[in-house]
């Protein structure tokens, strides 16, 4: 055999992801609130791209689903009528003066011309904003509540609490440092001594100073334990006695229902600790959660499923989450005859993005819509009957469908949500593991087995509370194959506890 360097043809094949393909991919993975931040950018980038107003032009528009559910106009529906705007024109409908059809108002002040009424409230330049009103607990705006619903923050509303009682400069820099080691839910996240060391400052200064914190609302923030806390609430109450004292401090046995061991320790009976338990539990055990943490997303669905008038499921895409861009013909035209090569090049890509992006929304609309309607088909038994009715269901059956790659049906499930009759599901729902069924009956779902776990628990008595091994039996009967490990994990994701401890709960406050 001859060895030395040669030449050499091979013809291969092989998957190369372009940059288009890769922010395809990109694209299809994105929730509704990510794309409409993406579509945001590409239109600030790049000026051949602009919006379609027309919905009719969109990359897919669907019809209306929520048409059918408007009612017509009837004679005398107020609703429908325009708003009579003309002062005169309303006094004679309403066959009075305005001034006493609306006496509650008469002692208000006209707002000023200078103020507009139509729009949004523009933000000030100081960052405050124009023409709103300030609240306050003497105005009647809520109290507490109110001052959160206006979006103060915990930190700000402790700040502005506390510091105009402090009159030195040492005593306010240790409660701003206090404040910031406070949580979102109120607590006191760093040691009192690491705090007051990291200062310089005493340690008693330090206590005092968040015990001056603590005497503010809401009640119970600052806490360094759900103890403490819960102290807190229980003092300003005037409800804080020995007994409910060392039943805070055995918060422990609580938790576990050992209501024996705490009728002993409190030293009293059934009664009285079935009072002092709904005490605890009607407490805030997150006070600084009134004030809220980031500001919550409203989800917005991407598909619409409603029943037809055949008895079959419509499936529809959500037109008002559909970004509408169209790549400018016109201004291209114009802009293309520009002989500068730095410029053209410039040109010639973001015509060619302006395109990429509105075929790969119409793209990704409609690998959603065809995905969705599988689903559809597949879990039609949940939609008619309920979550009992699920069935097992995979990425793979799914991918076989519709001619799609499993990790193509995982990016269009994921951070999806469909509205159907039942309530409003995220895509990934429907995918289960399957439980075999008994006596060779069909497998049922993993979400369809734990509603019935449920079921079963929230339908026990106090005398016959199901433990693992009868949930089992009881599910057995009922054609479900199951292990006993199974139905401890199921029910451990759920959040319920053993039946040790729900035997306990349901005597302790059972009805006597």
């Amino acid at each position: 055999m001859a060895f030395g360097p040669r030449l050499e043809f091979r013809q291969t094949q092989s998957l190369v992801m372009t940059p288009q393909l890769l922010q395809a991919i990109k694209l299809l993975q994105l929730s509704t609130v990510e794309l409409a931040s993406y579509v945001e950018a590409e239109l600030e980038r790049n000026p051949l791209l602009e919006r379609r107003e027309n919905p009719d032009d969109g990359p897919i528009a669907p019809p209306d689903i929520m048409a059918e559910s408007r009612p017509e106009r009837e004679e005398g529906d107020w609703a429908s009528d325009e708003m009579r705007v003309d002062r005169a024109a309303a006094e004679s409908d309403l066959g009075t003066d305005l001034g006493n059809a609306f006496p509650d108002d008469a002692s208000a002040p006209p707002a000023p011309r200078s103020v507009q009424q139509e729009g949004p409230t523009l933000p000030s330049l100081d960052g405050g904003a124009r023409g709103v009103k300030g609240g306050s607990f003497e105005e009647g705006d809520g109290g507490l509540e109110g001052f959160a619903a206006d979006g103060l923050t915990l930190h700000g509303h402790l700040e502005n609490q506390t510091l105009p009682m402090l009159a030195t400069a040492p005593d306010r820099a240790i409660a701003m440092a206090l404040i910031d080691a406070i949580d979102d839910a109120g607590y006191l996240t760093e040691p009192l001594d690491a705090i007051a060391a990291r200062l310089g400052a005493d340690i008693e200064d330090a206590e005092e100073i968040l015990r001056l914190i603590q005497k503010g609302e809401p009640t119970g923030v600052g806490a360094r334990s759900l103890a403490e806390c819960l102290t807190l609430q229980l003092k300003e109450q005037d409800r804080f006695d020995p007994a409910m004292a060392i039943l805070v401090d055995n918060l422990g046995f609580l938790a576990k229902r050992d209501f024996q061991q705490l009728k002993r320790l409190c030293r009293v009976d059934d009664e009285d600790l079935a009072d002092m338990v709904n005490e605890i539990r009607r407490l805030d055990p997150k006070p600084g959660l009134i004030f809220g943490g980031s500001p919550a997303q409203t989800i917005v669905p991407d598909v619409f499923v409603r029943s037809a008038p055949d008895g079959s499921w419509a499936v529809e895409l959500n037109s008002d989450a559909l970004p509408r861009v169209i790549a400018n013909k016109s201004y291209y035209a114009r802009v293309s005859r520009i002989k500068d090569a730095a410029s053209k090049n410039f040109i010639d890509e973001a015509w060619a993005t302006a395109n990429w992006l509105t075929r790969s929304l119409e793209q990704r609309a409609k690998t959603i819509l065809k995905v969705a309607s599988e689903i559809v088909r597949q879990q039609d038994a949940f939609f008619i009957h309920g979550v009992q009715h699920l069935r097992p269901l995979n990425l793979k059956m799914i991918a076989e469908a519709v001619s799609l790659h499993e990790s193509t049906i995982s990016r269009v499930t994921s951070n999806k949500h469909m509205a159907t009759p039942r309530g409003l599901f995220e895509m990934k729902y429907f995918f289960t593991a399957a439980i075999a069924g008994a006596c060779g009956e069909d497998a049922h779902s993993a979400e369809a087995v734990r509603f019935r776990i449920r079921q079963l628990i929230e339908s026990e008595s106090p005398a016959e509370v199901l433990s693992d091994d009868a949930l089992v039996t009881a599910l057995k009967s009922q054609g479900v194959d199951i292990a006993r490990r199974t139905v401890a994990k199921y029910r451990e994701a759920m959040r319920i506890p053993s039946s040790a401890l729900r035997r306990r709960e349901k005597k302790a406050f059972a009805p006597r």
